[in-house]
């Protein structure tokens, strides 16, 4: 086949409101868009300005009114409990529905925003498109973030509610979600009218009186009353909901997703980009606490009416490195969207691919890897196990959906590894270097995006215009600042070779060393810190500190290690466990935070690397680099 990618990104290239108007039709409106595309509309520009829609009823109910009723929309996959089962489109809408009626019940209306502190069950799912469906705002908060993460969480996004469950299951052990739940709640500014929890079987909690309901009692009520619950609709420029992720200062950003041009380019991109038809059974082996979670486990299979898979396990030991394959084999899967983390672990597990042979994968058809750097030798593993295409591609939580890819649906083109392949529609690409000046083909630079950004990129952060325009906009005007560094080679492929900022990637978990520097900064005995990211071969990159003692202070390192470990934990959760918390005498200073970092990830990680001009001392790294292989590293 040869591919229409070209032709398709010309087009787009030629007239964006055009190309975008034509893509709204794959979606339903109240009432359409007085204009495409509104400059004068907020920090950068609004699309769909003027319309109004619901994202509920795209997902959900004109599927059950258009033939698709019966037609499974939600599989839950459980091997860690042992669960399983399947939503039509029909369930889909009475347990969204019920729910909905519970949220009114409790005062939530539309604007009010509404935390979702779930395991990966299909409440969480129900939970999203109920706020949906009553125009009210959602934020998920990851399960495994520890109480102060949350608590974070509420005093910016100020809900009137919040949705979570008595505990997540984990490989060998179960975590109590309601302890966390309830120290957040005690340690926020912003004090919670109401919460709705789930009772999960394997471990059962206590609720607060007046404070807290039973979920599926309330749920059970509301179905045998018969409650409807009409989707509301809003505005094409109203925030569908607000996702946090890290912030260079520890305190996260509130990622605003819209609901117009958020279901137009999801729904365009399952075919175009995905190669997934509706009726067809697509995975994203994600967690809904994830961007990824959100665009394709949730909204943009069940927007395109194919049928999403919610699997609550990991890619070994649930039961063994074969999950994935009886998965795929068991409902039929087309398409698998995972992080490389994933096929590293059952490489590790099985390096000879021994399980794939045992499952009927005949209707798998193509692999996407996304969310950290996929390395050649992980992708080529892959394709020589899967027989099947291997498609990196690269996005953003900022994005919402991919910036660079492969477009198995357009038509594949030639695989460069190392590299997420060409544009999408939407992303005109620029690498420029510090000054703001366009860099020559296969120069290394900053990869920026000329404005204005796509449907379904982030309009703003949640409350935070002044501070959207300072991390995103200001630096290379004109341009929208991804914050990566890379190149563009001689045929227009994007290469992404390195975070320019201070963000790290931990198992496709997007964690702040920032964050994690003002943590260690607690510890009494700690003068100054640094965190950077350091290789792994199986998470990607974990938490590598440094840490200079106050003065005077003489410490064993084991269990001063132990304690700043055990700290972290505790303040931002098990993801972010250190690789190794290294004493130095001092730390290196540089005008540009982000040349140290890269510069010590280089010495750790064994590469070659440059003395920045800009240090103070350059003693200081080779004292780094000698502490480092005392370690192991460097």
């Amino acid at each position: 086949m040869v591919s229409r990618y070209h032709e398709v990104y010309e087009n787009w290239k030629r007239d964006p409101e055009a190309f975008w108007a034509v893509a709204a039709k794959a979606i339903d409106w109240y009432s359409p868009a007085e204009r495409v595309f509104d400059p004068s509309e907020g920090v950068y520009g609004r699309w769909f300005a003027g319309a109004t829609c619901n994202t509920c009823y795209n997902a959900v109910d004109r599927h059950v009114e258009n033939g698709r009723a019966e037609q499974a929309a939600l599989i839950y996959d459980s091997p860690v409990t042992g669960a399983k089962k399947r939503f039509t489109y029909t369930e889909l809408k009475a347990e969204v529905e019920a729910l909905a009626a519970v949220l009114r019940d409790r005062g939530v209306e539309k604007g009010d925003r509404v935390i979702i502190y779930m395991p990966m069950v299909p409440e969480a799912v129900f939970a999203m498109l109920a706020c949906a469906r009553i125009g009210a705002i959602h934020s998920v908060v990851f399960g495994g973030f520890a109480a102060r993460e949350l608590a974070t969480r509420i005093d910016d996004s100020t809900p009137k509610l919040i949705v979570s469950a008595s505990c997540g299951i984990e490989p060998g052990r179960v975590v109590a979600y309601k302890p966390l739940l309830d120290g957040a709640i005690q340690m926020a500014r912003h004090k919670v009218d109401a919460c709705i929890v789930l009772q999960r079987e394997q471990l059962g909690c206590d609720l607060v009186d007046s404070r807290d309901t039973d979920y599926t009692s309330a749920v059970a009520e509301a179905k045998r009353a018969g409650r409807k619950v009409p989707c509301v609709p809003v505005a094409a420029t109203d925030p569908l909901y607000v996702l946090y992720t890290s912030g260079t200062t520890g305190q996260p950003k509130g990622v605003v997703r819209d609901n117009g041009g958020h279901m137009v380019m999801l729904a365009w991109s399952m075919w175009n980009e995905f190669g997934v038809r509706p009726g067809e059974v697509f995975w994203a082996a994600s967690d809904v606490g994830w961007v990824v979670g959100h665009s394709y486990i949730v909204y943009a299979p069940l927007l395109h009416g194919s049928t999403t898979i919610l699997f609550e396990g990991k890619p070994v030991g649930t039961p063994d490195a074969g999950t994935f394959w009886r998965v795929i084999s068991e409902h039929g899967v087309v398409a698998l969207f995972t992080a490389p983390t994933a096929f590293r672990a059952i490489k590790g597990q099985d390096s000879k691919g021994e399980f794939v042979g045992r499952y009927d994968l005949s209707k798998f058809r193509t692999l996407f890897l996304a969310g950290e750097r996929a390395d050649p030798e992980t992708i080529k593993w892959a394709e020589n196990q899967l027989k099947v295409p291997v498609i990196d591609h690269w996005w953003q939580t900022e994005t919402g959906a991919p910036i660079s890819q492969n477009p198995i649906g357009l038509g594949q083109l030639p695989v460069k590894y190392g590299s997420p392949a060409v544009p999408m529609p939407g992303y005109e690409m620029h690498v420029l270097d510090d000054a703001g000046h366009e860099v020559g083909r296969g120069t290394l630079g900053n990869v920026v995006v000329k404005l204005p950004l796509p449907p379904g990129a982030l309009p703003t952060l949640w409350n935070a215009d002044d501070r959207f325009r300072s991390a995103y906009l200001d630096e290379f005007p004109g341009y929208y600042k991804t914050a990566d560094a890379g190149y563009i080679d001689d045929d227009g492929y994007l290469f992404i070779m390195a975070r320019t900022d201070d963000i790290i990637n931990v198992a496709g978990h997007r964690l702040s060393t920032g964050g994690m520097e003002e943590v260690l900064a607690e510890h009494p005995d700690v003068a100054e810190c640094a965190v950077i990211g350091v290789a792994d071969a199986m998470k990607g990159q974990v938490p590598c500190g440094f840490v200079v003692l106050n003065a005077g202070v003489t410490r064993d390192p084991a269990e001063l290690e132990k304690e700043v470990v055990a700290l972290v934990r505790d303040r931002i959760g098990p993801v972010a466990a250190f690789k190794t918390v290294v004493p130095v005498k001092r730390l290196p200073k540089t005008r540009s935070g982000k040349i140290l970092r890269g510069t010590m990830q280089k010495i750790a990680d064994h590469e070659d690397w440059k003395m920045p001009a800009t240090i103070d001392d350059p003693a200081i790294l080779d004292e780094i680099t000698e502490a480092l292989k005392a370690r192991g590293f460097g």
